[in-house]
This record gives structure tokens, C-alpha cells and sequence, in this order.
């Protein structure tokens, strides 16, 4: 066999597995996060909608993945929970009535929301600032279609639902913001200057 042909066509067919189980890897490693930071997770009494940090990991792996790994990931944590495994919020749902129950808005945005995040931070720069906005904009992604969902199953005032589903959230996701935004691009950061 000739070497150059072989040296060229061998790693493409030993590197297809290979990255299929990096990507794999990636997916559910990021998955069990988002499930480990739902679990960390403050129930309001006046709101069905728990404090929750499953939104903070949903910008982290928005900010430090690719757009379609992003959402694959996210994906890939809504079909566990439907599936049954325990990986939502805790709470009186479980499996998959969280995806048609008061938080399904919420949950059901995280795979657009990341991708989305991800576009936005990776045009540019790279900078705190692109990861500040891309943070911003998926975070009131997450908000806007949890106040939507909320809406239409409750049939609510609008007021009403901004009371129980927007505007308890926007301190604390203006801090998860902040940090997601701080965290990645300090890591950026510091992998540049280890290069």
C-alpha cells in the first residue's frame, strides 16, 4: 500500500471514533452538571418556579461549547429527564410533567438559549464583554419563554406572570450572568497565556 495514501486516509478512520466519544463525553459530562446545579435549588413560596442554578450552567456551557454541542447538550438533558432520571429541579413533578408543567418554558428554552449564547459570545473578540452579551441575551431568552409557557398554562395577567416568573429571578440572574461571563473568559485566559 502506498505510504502517502496510507498516512493520509488511516487517521480519518481511527480519529471518527474517537471524537464521537469526546463529543459523547462532552454531552453527558455537561448534562450531569446541569443536573447537579438543579439540585441546587431554593423553592418560593409565592411562585410555582423554584431559584434554581440549572440557568447558570446553561450559560457556562453556552459560553464554553460550540453552538451545536451547546444545544446537544442541553438536549441531551431534557431526554434524561423525560426519560424519568432525576435530574430536573426537585419538587412535587417528576420526569417528563416538568416539560408540561409550570417550569417546561423554562426548560424547554435551555437548548436554543445556549446555542444562541454560544453564537453570540464566539463573534468578535472572544471578550468578557461578547460573553457578557451572549449571557444576557440567553438568560432573557430562558426568562422570556418560562414567563410565555407560564402565561399560556395559566392563562395569568401579564402582570401577574412577570410577578412569578420574571422579576424574582433578575438579581440572581444578573449575578449568574456576571459570573458565567467571568468565569470563561478568565479561563480563556488563562489557556492562552499556558499556550
Amino acid at each position: 500500500m502506498n505510504k502517502s495514501i496510507a498516512s493520509s486516509t488511516f487517521p480519518v478512520t481511527i480519529s471518527t471514533p474517537s471524537v464521537w466519544m469526546r463529543t459523547g463525553g462532552i454531552v453527558l459530562t455537561g448534562s450531569a452538571f446541569v443536573a447537579v446545579c438543579a439540585h441546587i435549588a431554593l423553592p418560593l413560596f409565592f411562585t410555582p418556579v423554584p431559584l434554581s442554578m440549572a440557568p447558570f450552567a446553561v450559560l457556562l456551557l453556552g459560553l464554553a461549547l460550540s453552538p451545536r454541542l451547546a444545544a446537544a447538550t442541553l438536549a441531551a438533558y431534557l431526554v434524561e429527564g423525560a426519560l424519568g432520571l432525576p435530574v430536573f429541579a426537585p419538587g412535587p413533578l417528576a420526569g417528563f410533567a416538568h416539560l408540561i408543567g409550570p417550569t417546561a418554558g423554562y426548560l424547554l428554552s435551555y437548548p436554543f438559549a445556549a446555542a444562541l449564547i454560544s453564537f453570540i459570545s464566539r463573534r468578535g473578540t472572544r471578550s468578557f464583554s461578547s460573553a457578557l452579551l451572549g449571557a444576557a441575551v440567553g438568560n432573557l431568552v430562558i426568562l422570556g419563554c418560562g414567563a410565555l409557557a407560564m402565561a399560556v398554562l395559566t392563562h395569568a395577567s401579564m402582570a401577574s406572570v412577570l410577578t412569578l416568573a420574571v422579576l424574582p429571578f433578575l438579581p440572581g440572574d444578573a449575578l449568574k450572568v456576571i459570573a458565567a461571563a467571568a468565569l470563561v473568559t478568565s479561563f480563556r485566559r488563562v489557556r492562552t497565556t499556558q499556550a
